[in-house]
């Protein structure tokens, strides 16, 4: 049995039989002029490993606030963050770049490159795959213009075929609404569509969460659909059996 606490934004924590992994928490406060989030850090089992995940070094993915988090084991940092010198022993940060392999611990993470900023982490637990996609999407902002959205999505395609004939337990893929009618959907849809995962969480949502919905209406996505989950509201907890 795994379990996943959706905290706020693209935070999650997936709970694990001997370990948490934290990714992309921040303060919530920094994000208070666009969205009132409620999300926070959940009681974590001391007798459980911690391991903390930043894709990047945005506000609404990362804050030096998780070097005050107790008992975290190893912090896994996007090359681009920046740490403030002594806030932290060198020897619990592992710093990681686009397109390579580490070992962390039993972990075998590799990253993938992002087409916005930091990357994407692609993590082994034994036989349990995860996918975090961190700001890697099919950015079509409304108003930009066609081009805009063809640059985005032909770099989206590129930089997931690594993963393309993978197999994912769970992933965790942007779903935009700032992205607007005609763009809000495109990662979702070409993920779901191109990668086997079993169980896709949406993020990167600013709060609104209605648009999961309206995906999942979507007939070309009908027999997709029961592999997103539905979310509406911070701080849910969904057990995933295996």
């Amino acid at each position: 049995m795994v379990k996943v606490y959706y905290l706020m934004h693209s935070s999650f924590v997936v709970e694990l039989m001997d370990r948490y992994l934290l990714f992309d928490y921040f303060n919530r406060d920094d994000l208070s002029a666009y969205v009132q989030y409620r999300g926070g850090l959940p009681e974590f089992d001391i007798e459980k490993t911690l391991y903390v995940f930043s894709s990047n070094g945005r506000k609404d993915h990362y804050t030096q606030d998780i070097f005050n988090i107790p008992g975290v084991r190893k912090f896994i940092l996007s090359k681009d963050i920046k740490i403030n010198k002594g806030i932290v022993e060198k020897e619990r940060v592992q710093f990681v770049k686009p397109l390579h392999k580490y070992e962390v611990d039993d972990m075998k993470i590799e990253t993938l490159r992002s087409n916005d900023v930091g990357l994407a982490f692609v993590i082994s637990v034994g036989d349990f795959n995860i996918y975090f996609a961190g700001t890697l999407n099919w950015w079509n902002a409304e108003g930009r213009g066609e081009l805009y959205g063809e640059q985005y999505g032909r770099e989206y395609r590129r930089y997931l075929k690594p993963i393309l004939n993978r197999k994912f337990d769970i992933g965790f893929v942007p779903m935009d609404g700032r992205m607007g009618e005609d763009g809000y959907f495109l990662g979702m849809d070409y993920f779901i569509k191109h990668i086997d995962c079993d169980t896709i969480f949406p993020m990167n949502m600013w709060g609104q969460y209605e648009w999961i919905n309206r995906f999942k209406t979507r007939p070309d996505v009908a027999n997709l659909k029961e592999r997103v989950v539905d979310i509406d509201r911070e701080n849910m907890i969904f057990v995933i059996e295996d």
